[in-house]
């Protein structure tokens, strides 16, 4: 697609300096163990537990993987506190040998540290924002908040931004178990450094005798995301550079950087925490010579399903289990892109990680495998969730009021794209979030660029039909990701590969009988069909200002955004207790944000370049 603007790069020498990488995954392990064996030496190892190799579905007393964590979830009185420093870095040199223009790091990695706990325990987490000038938050994606609102993350709905030379403690409980991870929800941070993982124990639906812990993968970039969102607008689609597996990569040409090496012990099964946490790329990824067999789905527990391959859209997780079974050696496992370069591409042709089994040389695979079945930019449907939960369907009837539509235009001179649901573009007010109209019990004057979309039902099933721009010049796949619940996926238009643009309006003739109603997929990521539909529902059972957005950053940064503020009088006093710290934190952002240089100039869940003087600087 041809672009509008001519996109000006900074010159600056440049210091070679190497970036911290991740740790290795035998070391995520070792800091796991040493974790839990400090925590049992403070309060003592935990009661009663029957959660063991051969019975990995019991936990503990009155807990197991048939508990709806929903309704039910143990009070550990365990509180995991760790600190993030936030900082930023030009010009340092990447994992895999490239210098990066920007980086943004926590703890001085560009993977930040993984955040373990069990099922239950309080997580309280305090992050330092020293960064240059841009505010920060941190958003833990996945995790509902259940009546903790206001450590969500996302400044401008839930909290001011924190300032440079600032703090704050986010703090909540631990009521699911699994896999997801936390990225800055200000700027194109997340794209620069700004994540991490959340690993929290607990029950799982199939015996295994080794957790690998958690294998985040995601795009890598050698222009600073910032200036990546900019060439967006213009409606340029960036290619990756690179793609990180567990914070390292190995240059498909110089040979620089390190492979990730996953070890396996032979004759034993092996749980491991898939991650997407890119900006732009969805991954396939396959192993050479063996299946996967999935557990977990975001964080939501389901029936073991056995794969050849898995589709991660940006922001989904999948736990897998790994039997070593095979004979004894090295193996890869591969990414791979699908759907037309729908839904992501990248510059080195063949990204790939080795699984290696304890006792093979340290040498490469020699077999390269065979790319899996495309496919096409869509994530399953067969999951089965363990607690069973059923969604009544017969009675949807489409409707304005629960219809969201998505289009795509240009707007502005010079013209750049705007992505738009139910109408609007988001455009949040950093220094005036939407909890600061709940609390002054002010709703009317939440300005409409919030695209609020209000729900005041108590405990009711609401429903949600998403368009994807059927009449429209061309369409994308989507990742949707909603803040604060798991949505039920009840279906979506036929499957169709993306490159075909097939327009798709829901029928209910034809489409009310294809939904399924009976222990549908839930989770709190799922694709949207390029020119198609997704029908979700969810239950009014949790208070709060909660996000629904495509998670890939250059498209909430263009206003893909939508906000569910969800029963707002009970909002308003749940959050009494967090008021002070609330108004602290955007006292000190409003006394900040006059001195910053540059001005705010798009949806403010993500952020933009502008011009300025020939000079392409940070807005």
């Amino acid at each position: 697609m041809a672009s509008f603007l001519i996109i000006l790069v900074l010159l600056a020498s440049i210091l070679a300096q190497g970036v911290t990488a991740a740790p290795p995954l035998a070391r995520v392990h070792a800091d796991r163990e040493a974790l839990l064996e400090r925590d049992e030496a403070l309060v003592g190892p935990r009661q009663g537990s029957c959660h063991t190799p051969s019975n990995r579905a019991c936990w503990s007393p009155g807990f197991d993987i048939f508990t709806d964590y929903e309704v039910n979830t143990p009070n550990t009185g365990v509180v995991r506190t760790y600190t993030f420093d936030i900082t930023e870095v030009d010009g340092r040199v990447g994992p895999d040998g490239v210098v990066k223009e920007k980086l943004m790091l926590i703890n001085d990695n560009i993977v930040g540290p993984t955040v373990f706990a069990n099922w239950g325990d309080t997580i309280e987490v305090t992050v330092n924002n020293n960064l240059q000038t841009n505010g920060t938050s941190i958003h833990w994606h996945g995790l509902h908040q259940k009546g903790t609102n206001y450590h969500d993350g996302a400044n401008g709905v839930t909290e001011c931004p924190i300032p440079p030379g600032g703090s704050r403690v986010y703090r909540f409980r631990a009521r699911q178990y699994g896999t997801s991870w936390y990225h800055s929800h200000f700027s194109a941070q997340y794209g620069n450094g700004v994540v991490g993982a959340i690993h929290i124990d607990g029950p799982a639906s199939l015996p295994y005798d080794i957790d690998l812990g958690v294998f985040p993968l995601q795009d890598w970039y050698y222009k600073s995301a910032d200036e990546l969102v900019h060439e967006t607008m213009a409606g340029n689609i960036p290619w990756s550079d690179n793609v990180l597996f567990n914070g390292t990569a190995k240059h498909p040409t110089t040979g620089d950087g390190e492979y990730a090496v996953v070890t396996l012990t032979p004759g034993k099964r092996h749980r491991l925490r898939l991650i997407n946490m890119s900006t732009e790329n969805h991954f396939q990824v396959s192993l050479v010579n063996h299946t996967m067999t999935v557990i977990a789905a975001d964080m939501v527990p389901v029936n073991a399903m056995t794969v050849d391959s898995l589709f991660l859209a940006v922001g989904q997780r999948y736990d897998v289990t790994i039997d070593a079974n095979r004979p004894t050696g090295n193996y890869w496992f591969n990414v791979t892109f699908g759907g037309q370069t729908q839904c992501g591409w990248s510059h080195h042709p063949h990204p790939a990680a080795i699984v290696r089994y304890d006792g093979a040389p340290n040498a490469l695979p020699t077999n390269p495998g065979v790319p899996p079945v495309d496919h096409q930019c869509l994530d399953t449907m067969d999951l089965t969730p363990v607690v069973q939960k059923n969604v009544p369907v017969s009675g949807f009837v489409k409707k304005p009021e629960n219809t969201l539509p998505v289009t795509l235009g240009f707007e502005g001179s010079p013209p750049v794209f705007v992505w738009k649901i139910n109408g609007s573009a988001v455009d949040v007010d950093w220094g005036r979030p939407v909890l600061e109209y709940v609390l002054q019990n002010n709703l009317s004057a939440i300005p409409a660029s919030n695209n609020i979309v209000r729900v005041d039902g108590v405990n009711q099933w609401t429903y949600w039909l998403v368009e994807n721009d059927p009449d429209g010049f061309f369409s994308l796949p989507h990742p949707m990701h909603l803040h604060g619940h798991d949505f039920f996926v009840l279906g979506r238009s036929p499957d169709v590969e993306p490159g075909s643009q097939t327009r798709y309006v829901f029928d209910p003739v034809i489409d009310l009988p294809r939904l399924r109603s009976s222990n549908p997929v839930r989770r709190d990521v799922t694709m949207l069909p390029a020119k198609g539909w997704l029908l979700l529902a969810f239950r009014t059972d949790n208070p709060g200002a909660w996000l629904f957005h495509c998670h890939i950053a250059w498209h909430v940064s263009g206003g893909f955004s939508v906000d569910f503020l969800e029963r707002p009088d009970e909002l308003r006093q749940s959050l009494q207790a967090d008021k002070s710290d609330f108004e602290r934190v955007c006292e000190e952002w409003r006394e900040y944000w006059p001195t910053n240089p540059y001005p705010k100039i798009d949806s403010g869940l993500k952020q933009r370049w502008v011009y300025e003087s020939d000079w392409l600087v940070q807005g």
